[in-house]
């Protein structure tokens, strides 16, 4: 079976420490991604959080796989309950000026979800995605 990615790319009008804190302080994350009980930027560290359809909550499973401060993060990322492990990476690059960072999130392994699951389809993954990063983050970092 094909490797199923999703990836998102954006332009931050904002320093690189700026989106990391964004994207590793729990009290920042709740502001833009979901609302964690805990969230530390180790490796190994796990974390765990509702989300889904309205109709459907997931809860969403997730160990923090590779840190390199101020450049990437990596978790994987499962559902209780089913099949299938994926992996979602945060990149952070410079931008054009001093205060750019162009943001690269990519969501890998979707293939291993079980495939009679609508919910799991990589259409839902590439929607939630670019709504989270291209709207919610970018709006957060940029107000």
């Amino acid at each position: 079976m094909n490797n199923e990615l999703v990836i998102i790319e954006r332009n931050l009008n904002v320093p690189a420490i700026k989106v990391w804190t964004a994207i590793t302080n729990r009290d920042q994350m709740a502001k833009w991604y979901f609302n964690l009980k805990e969230f530390k930027p180790e490796v190994g560290f796990e974390f765990s959080f509702t989300g889904g359809p309205p109709d459907k909550v997931y809860i969403h499973l997730c160990k923090i796989t590779e840190v390199e401060y101020c450049k990437k993060i990596t978790y994987s990322w499962r559902y209780e309950g089913y099949e299938g492990i994926s992996y979602v990476t945060f990149e952070l690059f410079a931008g054009g000026g001093k205060n750019q960072t162009r943001l690269k999130l990519t969501h890998s392994g979707l293939e291993t979800f079980p495939a009679n699951n609508p919910d799991l389809a990589k259409r839902n993954f590439v929607a939630g995605w670019t709504d989270i990063i291209g709207r919610s983050l970018k709006e957060y970092l940029e107000k």
